[in-house]
């Protein structure tokens, strides 16, 4: 972890309210993996007061790309930054996926179907996760769940890496009509699978209950708000088998199994 200053590359609008912000940081690219996340100062004085987390989305070379929504005045005043402009930014920080080589994968007598789940804005960190299961030589499948197809993000970039794309929205104007837990579902029925996730927490839970029923392994990128990101504040404790963990410096990611759910 450490702090860094960069210059904005493009701060693109590329969807309903999404953006994808793009930086250079040759050693820091270079550390990060599938799954960790960045704090950004997103104004210099103290509105907003709290840097605000995010994914790394996609890493080229030395740049650095973050996917992010327009969802309240933090991300607002970081949708109206510029070509150009610094960025105060902290990390990499947390704990990403676990990506095995693929020369042991392709070693292993019951080879499993990695899949990736996203939820909404939960695609983002599953892009940077996609690029590094195809580099080490594995065909992922993606299942995308949104509210109505304009909600839909990513499924080019995916499918240009040549992985096969699922769609469910809510409304059903684009791919399945429902949940796209329900097309999890469907293929753990039909073969082994290795889960990867990310979206809100309803979806996590009930990917985590498919996951237990059709014994897959599974992990879980969680959402939580949090103010320092380092593992001081406390604020964003999750209840697991071994006690309290955080989201910020145990996590982001954890096993599924690991994940005692509230009720």
């Amino acid at each position: 972890m450490k702090q860094f200053k960069p210059r904005i590359i493009q701060n693109q609008k590329i969807a309903s309210d999404h953006y994808v912000l793009s930086f250079n940081a040759p050693g820091t690219a270079k550390e990060t993996r599938p799954g960790q996340f960045f704090k950004i100062r997103v104004n210099q004085n103290y509105l907003p007061l709290l840097r605000r987390p995010f994914g790394a989305h996609r890493i080229i070379k030395k740049k650095i790309e973050i996917l992010y929504k327009v969802v309240g005045p933090a991300t607002k005043i970081l949708s109206l930054k510029k070509k150009g402009d610094i960025l105060d930014i902290i990390g990499p920080l947390g704990n990403g996926f676990t990506v095995a080589p693929g020369a042991c994968h392709r070693r292993i007598k019951d080879p499993t179907q990695e899949i990736l789940v996203a939820g909404g804005h939960g695609v983002a960190p599953l892009m940077f996760l996609a690029e590094k299961l195809v580099a080490e030589d594995k065909k992922p499948i993606v299942l995308i769940g949104a509210k109505t197809k304009k909600h839909v993000v990513c499924e080019k970039d995916f499918k240009r890496l040549g992985i096969k794309v699922f769609t469910a929205t809510e409304d059903g104007s684009k791919g399945y009509k429902g949940l796209a837990t329900k097309l999890l579902e469907r293929e753990a029925k039909r073969q082994k699978l290795t889960i990867y996730a990310c979206g809100p927490k309803p979806m996590l839970e009930e990917i985590a209950k498919i996951a237990l029923r059709y014994k897959s392994e599974c992990e879980l990128s969680l959402e939580a708000y949090m103010a320092c990101g380092i593992g001081t504040c406390l604020g964003c404790a999750v209840k697991t088998t071994g006690g309290y963990k955080l989201v910020c410096k145990d996590g982001p990611v954890f096993k599924a199994k690991e994940i005692i759910w509230e009720q």
